[in-house]
């Protein structure tokens, strides 16, 4: 499987927006994204997991 990176865009409720480095969007429940998820962050999606980078 490709590892993909997205940077949180906006929060709306329980779903967020994230972008990936070519600028494309993909809006997703917040119960599948790490606790510590806020607009800003690093995500790092591999093996079906999404987990929070530096």
């Amino acid at each position: 499987m490709e590892t993909k990176f997205y940077t949180v865009a906006k929060i709306e409720g329980e779903y967020a927006t994230l972008k990936d480095d070519e600028g494309n969007e993909l809006f997703i429940a917040m119960a599948l994204l790490p606790e510590e998820t806020d607009i800003g962050v690093r995500l790092k999606w591999e093996e079906l997991t999404y987990t929070v980078i530096d």
